[in-house]
């Protein structure tokens, strides 16, 4: 018994005529006979018994008549989803995001969410290089990571580059004006806010021995909100880029500027080079650069 067939049969139950359930299913009253029939063989019940010029359900009839009716339901309603999926109108969206975070992406959700109200969303937070592990497992389809990482195997859509801020608690005694050079801050205890042998650890490092310095590590903490409440306690200074400052509010922090210093931290949308993307991941991709989405970029 197939879909088709139940309709059969809840055309015929609905008119009790199999002249009038012919005529409404726009087909020839013979084959439907002949499939009422091959329905019953198959039960090994009969569904219908003529009273006069009408046929009446029996029991077993009332029963598929009920099963049936749930049936074409559950099946058009799943075309429906299903298309809707194809449309990216449906469907969940799975996107990882670093541990430093990204200023852009509540507002890039927000507007998402305007235009694909139906769409639930799996955020992860992790490091950029555990990211695009996740993208490659096929764990998360889309991450916004930051530069510097090797992403040969992925496509990249830039999103925003963001200059880097020395931060210490307000127990310090203020330095002079609101910006500082490598050379002030040199030998002051630092928390970098990434692990050793990552990206942002390792362009700090560089852009000190840049400077010919090495920097005074005291410790890494890539648990953002950790590391301001270490700052604010006046347990170690901090390098950081704009956005930790912007979602990161309400820390008893001073913040300057870094002077003398071309350091900065870029994030990048990736997703996996040829390989299948869902359309809910497709719309997203086009919202970020407002431009139809072609696969690569």
């Amino acid at each position: 018994m197939d879909i088709r067939q139940l309709r059969y049969f809840i055309a015929i139950a609905e008119e009790r005529q199999i002249t009038a359930a012919a005529k409404r299913l726009h087909m020839a009253q013979p084959p439907l006979s002949q499939q009422l029939h091959l329905m019953e063989r198959e039960l090994g019940v009969t569904l219908l018994e003529r009273q006069g010029r009408q046929l009446e359900l029996t029991e077993a009839g009332r029963m598929l008549y009920k099963h049936a009716l749930h049936i074409t339901k559950l099946f058009e309603e799943s075309q429906i989803e299903v298309k809707e999926a194809g449309n990216g109108l449906t469907g969940k969206l799975s996107i990882g995001v670093n541990t430093l975070s990204d200023g852009s992406l509540p507002e890039l959700l927000r507007r998402f969410r305007e235009k694909f109200p139906a769409i639930t969303y799996k955020i992860q937070q992790n490091e950029s290089a555990q990211l695009c592990k996740l993208v490659k497992e096929r764990a998360i389809e889309l991450a916004i990571v930051r530069f510097p990482l090797d992403l040969g195997d992925f496509s990249i859509r830039h999103l925003r580059e963001e200059r880097f801020y020395y931060v210490t608690s307000r127990c310090r005694s203020p330095l002079d004006g609101k910006a500082v050079s490598f050379e002030q801050i040199g030998q002051e205890p630092l928390i970098l806010p990434s692990t050793e042998g990552l990206g942002v650890y390792q362009m700090i490092v560089e852009e000190f021995a840049r400077h010919g310095m090495k920097p005074n590590v005291l410790s890494e903490c890539s648990d953002i909100a950790m590391l301001l409440e270490l700052v604010s306690s006046d347990f170690a200074a901090t390098l950081v880029p704009e956005s930790v400052l912007q979602l990161h509010r309400g820390f008893d922090v001073q913040v300057y500027e870094l002077a003398g210093t071309h350091i900065a931290s870029s994030s990048v949308l990736i997703w996996l080079k040829d390989h299948y993307l869902s359309k809910a991941a497709q719309n997203f991709i086009e919202l970020t650069g407002e431009a139809p989405f072609s696969g690569q970029d």
